[in-house]
């Protein structure tokens, strides 16, 4: 029986290593299956051998990508703070919080999808959406995200709260569920219960209830453990002091502001890669739609380890234990590089192979090869940009945050994408992360042996090296 005394345990005395293991693992295995269940789609999707389905659902998942900055805001700014409450032996308070990110989430993604609604068209060709593909594209924002907003987002936030606490194992259970029932449904309703050419539509239904199911997964479990948590969705908790709401949009605004540059950044690729379809149609924006959903696999074990890493930051640098603090960050750092660097390997042998898994097309498929093996090479360079984000983060350093995320992903990226574009033309737009992370990895090393230094300076004498 999981009890706080046993959390403390975790956060305080549990070896480095093993402590990780403990959130990082349960929390990589639901970014896996998550990534999977994407996957699927993409694959059931590509067994239409329409490249204009294909790239209509990668458009449309940008306005999803943009929803996920909801839970971030509220779930990983939330989520940080309530790991530094407790370090600080602050429960109640924490509850007040866990409240707040609740409701906070609900309200604004209940606000999103009527402006998906009402403006859904303009968006959509605003992505890179063509004659072709907009009907396509139409549909899976319908389902996903107009019906489907509200489910998604709280169950998301509702894991990062029920993380935060030490509850990785119950947070991936549900997420990792979400992507089981999605993959079991997504033949159901694309083959079985629709018509033929409406793949897209059947993915998108698909998604909506694996994600409702979610939500009253995790409905079902803060049922359970009410009585032995920390956390609460009592609604007169809500209303939070000052302090602690600031306390949560800074650390939330600057992870949700990644992804919001993120979504932009996908933006302008889409846009860029459509602009060659009087040559190849909607080839180059399904190619690199199936390139960067591959990608996803070690992106999505890097972001399982800064998850899994960030509540351990969190509580102790907030009690103090900034030595035990720094053995996490480096930790979880190592573990990711090493994971990169063998997908790496991996994907330049098989591109060809793993690529040609979604789609038939045969020009797609030769397309998203080279635009994957291009693509892998910047991963290490993308987790070690994200572990130091991360880091900052679980310390409330919302301010160091805000301008790493910002210039990898916004002043950064985005100007290079347009440059690269009018140099080197399709192939310089997919160079472009490697780049943007090369340098942003610079910037964000020198950011945190700053930052850290300092924090030495204040800290125990004992602390000598970054």
């Amino acid at each position: 029986m999981e009890t706080m005394d046993n959390k403390r345990e975790l956060f305080e005395k549990m070896p480095v290593p093993k402590a990780l293991a403990t959130l990082a693992i349960p929390t990589i295995i639901s970014q896996l299956i998550t990534m999977i269940y994407n996957l699927a789609d993409t694959f059931y999707i590509g067994m239409a051998n329409d490249p204009s389905q294909t790239a209509a659902s990668s458009l449309a998942f940008t306005l999803v990508f943009m929803m996920n900055c909801l839970p971030n805001l509220f779930g990983v700014g939330g989520g940080s703070l309530i790991s530094r409450l407790m370090g600080e032996k602050k429960d109640e308070d924490a509850g007040g919080v866990a409240s707040f990110s609740f409701y906070g989430t609900l309200v604004t993604s209940a606000a999103y999808s009527l402006i998906v609604l009402a403006f859904m068209d303009p968006l959509l060709y605003f992505l890179g959406a063509t004659d072709s593909s907009i009907v396509y594209a139409r549909e899976y924002a319908f389902w996903v995200i107009v019906i489907g907003a509200v489910p998604a987002t709280l169950a998301m936030t509702m894991a990062h709260l029920l993380r935060s606490e030490g509850f990785a194992s119950r947070a991936s259970v549900g997420l990792g569920l979400g992507g089981i029932i999605n993959i079991i449904l997504d033949p159901i309703f694309m083959f079985v219960l629709l018509e033929p050419g409406n793949e897209v539509k059947g993915a998108a239904i698909a998604t909506m209830l694996s994600n409702v199911a979610v939500l009253v997964y995790f409905i079902l479990i803060y049922l359970k453990i009410r009585k032995k948590t920390v956390l609460s969705l009592n609604p007169r908790k809500v209303i939070l002091k000052r302090h602690y709401v600031r306390a949560v949009f800074a650390v939330g605004v600057p992870s949700a502001l990644g992804s919001l540059l993120a979504c932009l950044s996908n933006i302008v690729i889409n846009n860029l890669a459509s602009s060659y379809s009087d040559v190849y149609g909607d080839v180059p924006v399904a190619a690199i739609g199936i390139a960067k959903k591959i990608d996803m696999l070690p992106m999505n074990v890097g972001m399982g380890l800064c998850q899994g890493m960030m509540p351990l930051v969190a509580y102790n640098y907030a009690s103090g234990d900034h030595k035990r603090m720094r053995a996490f960050s480096r930790a979880a750092r190592n573990t990711g590089m090493a994971f990169a660097g063998l997908c790496i390997l991996l994907f330049q042998l098989f591109a060809p192979s793993i690529t040609g898994i979604f789609n038939g097309h045969a020009q797609t498929v030769d397309m998203a090869t080279d635009f994957l093996r291009i693509l892998c090479i910047a991963v290490p360079f993308m987790i070690f940009n994200l572990q130091i984000s991360f880091s900052f983060q679980a310390m409330g350093m919302g301010k160091q945050s805000l301008i790493l995320s910002s210039l990898r992903q916004g002043v950064i990226n985005i100007p290079l994408l347009f440059l690269m574009n009018y140099l080197f033309g399709l192939y310089g737009i997919v160079w472009t992360q490697l780049i943007s992370d090369v340098i942003t990895g610079v910037i964000s090393y020198a950011v945190y042996r700053h930052s850290l230094r300092k924090l030495m300076r204040e800290s125990k004498p004992e602390l000598k090296e970054v």
